[in-house]
């Protein structure tokens, strides 16, 4: 278990560490028995002052930060709360997609379909997701593009439901994507690559990058 942090810790000083989240590991504990293999219980067998400050899907992957002192978990989850962070992430999406754009459509969770979230145009709560493509390429014969998507806010599935939405799901996504998409690779390709925000004590700028796996 004492691997988990060596070979995935990016920073740490006394008032948060930064780490690289593998695909296919929670955040947090799930609801039953079997979903409590998580990164934060991992890292609390190691590290006992770990302390949430965000989250990331199971299946996406990249930097992930945690508080190490109160003050460093308060004062960075100000930042995220007041959006004073900077984040950006990369994607493989489905299908030719060009240029660079923006989507400004509130996503909200589905009842109905659990886990699943929706976009919707009615709801009162925004989700604001800045994206560009970068390179367009092949998988199986089946056109795909890689972008870089920019969230300004931070709503559950928002980066997948907004890539759905414009009619590029996610590759890999099993619960936005068709069948036929799921199947060209064997992970969501979602990855969050850079990160910044002020360090709780010098207030100097802090920017962290993982390097995209797929």
């Amino acid at each position: 278990m004492s691997n988990f942090l060596t070979e995935h810790l990016i920073h740490r000083d006394e008032d948060f560490m930064v780490i690289h989240k593998p695909a296919g590991v929670l955040t947090v504990p799930g609801k039953t028995e079997d979903l409590q293999d998580c990164v934060i219980n991992r890292l609390l067998e190691i590290e006992p002052k770990t302390l949430l400050i965000h989250r990331l899907d199971r299946d996406t992957s990249g930097i992930l930060v945690f508080g190490l002192s109160r003050w460093g978990q308060k004062t960075i989850s100000r930042q995220f709360q007041e959006r004073q962070t900077d984040k950006t992430y990369q994607a493989v999406v489905a299908g030719h997609l060009e240029g660079e754009g923006t989507v400004d459509v509130p996503v909200v969770y589905d009842p109905e379909h659990p886990p699943l979230h929706i976009a919707d145009p009615k709801h009162n709560k925004p989700a604001l997701t800045h994206w560009q493509a970068i390179e367009h390429f092949e998988i199986q014969g089946q056109a795909v593009t890689r972008v870089k998507l920019s969230p300004i806010t931070g709503r559950s599935h928002q980066l997948r439901v907004h890539m759905q939405y414009l009619g590029h799901p996610i590759i890999g996504d099993t619960l936005y994507a068709t069948p036929e998409q799921q199947l060209l690779m064997p992970r969501l390709c979602l990855h969050a690559e850079n990160l910044s925000f002020y360090h709780p004590q010098t207030e100097q700028l802090m920017e962290f990058y993982a390097p995209v796996p797929f």
